[in-house]
């Protein structure tokens, strides 16, 4: 391989803003005319020009009083320049489609929490700046996120966790605390006793959402210090679902400030204080690792941003 081989490409070639300006000197018979339709000053496109012959080693423009004429290797490179911007063009065409592809669709994975509670809101305001997209939602616990994120089911998620599921990345887009609920009638809504304790908390049975969802993982580690927990009095899979079974008298449960606002406010669940343990928890926007949100993602990330 010769010295001159072992330059980048880049080096050795002019580049498109170059070769598109030869074109327009060769349509106008004039280096001004095609300085204007570029919108680029006379003496910049005179540079240009210089700068290309520098690095092709030949004369390419001939100026003169009555206009600039190509030199007979300025008109060979214009027949190689041609094709190079038509390459160029049929590339831009090409990723123009890719894009419009891609944002014709947004798949969201979520957990449940944030799916039943946040994400209808943030859809809607989507769905006001992109009209066009049409928008598929998958919802489930926590760790099922993370595997249609990593199977490549799901362009963006929604995790309640402790941390960054593996392989995600992932930024903070609000806060969530957990409230532990009963119905009015259950022993600890009438107790006198202000707070539970956490060991009191860690050894009662609750109705409880599944291994692998957000409310779990945080209820998990937060008692884990304290015997960890009990067994469940029920294990369901939706927020919804706990919720139902808790107002039904099944038993306490635990769930987010988000999906309890009207039933505590209408007395239907009572919240049950717990003294000396946090039951706080960050909510997450996730991703594949190392592939920034583009497109419709990037919008609905935005969203999830703005001041509500």
């Amino acid at each position: 391989m010769s010295d001159e081989e072992r330059v980048p490409l880049a080096h050795r070639v002019p580049d498109l803003g170059a070769l598109e300006l030869l074109l327009a000197v060769a349509r106008h018979g004039s280096l001004g005319r095609a300085a204007r339709e570029l919108g680029i000053t006379q003496p910049a496109a005179s540079s240009r020009i210089r700068s290309m012959e520098r690095q092709l080693g030949v004369a390419l423009v001939d100026r003169s009083p009555r206009g600039s004429r190509l030199t007979e290797a300025g008109a060979l490179v214009t027949d190689w320049a041609r094709r190079v911007v038509e390459a160029a063009e049929a590339f831009d065409a090409g990723a123009q489609a890719l894009r419009g592809r891609r944002d014709s669709r947004l798949r969201v994975a979520a957990s449940m929490t944030i799916a039943e509670y946040l994400l209808p809101g943030w859809l809607i305001a989507l769905r006001a700046e992109r009209p066009g997209t049409a928008v598929s939602l998958l919802a489930g616990n926590s760790a099922a996120v993370a595997e249609r994120l990593l199977a490549g089911e799901a362009d963006l998620g929604f995790v309640e966790g402790l941390a960054v599921p593996e392989g995600l990345d992932g930024a903070v887009i609000g806060h969530d605390r957990l409230f532990v609920v009963a119905a009015p009638a259950h022993a600890w809504a009438r107790r006198r006793r202000a707070a539970l304790t956490p060991e009191e908390l860690a050894a009662s049975p609750l109705v409880l959402r599944e291994r692998g969802s957000g409310t779990r993982q945080v209820l998990d580690s937060a008692l884990s210090r304290y015997g960890g927990l009990s067994d469940p009095l029920l294990e369901l899979a939706s927020t919804t679902a706990v919720k139902a079974a808790a107002v039904s008298g099944a038993g306490p449960a635990v769930l987010s400030e988000l999906a309890v606002t009207e039933e505590l406010a209408s007395r239907r669940l009572v919240r049950i204080p717990v003294e000396g343990v946090r039951l706080d928890r960050d909510l997450r926007a996730v991703w594949p690792h190392g592939q920034r949100p583009a497109g419709p993602a990037r919008d609905l990330l935005s969203l999830t941003r703005a001041p509500r």
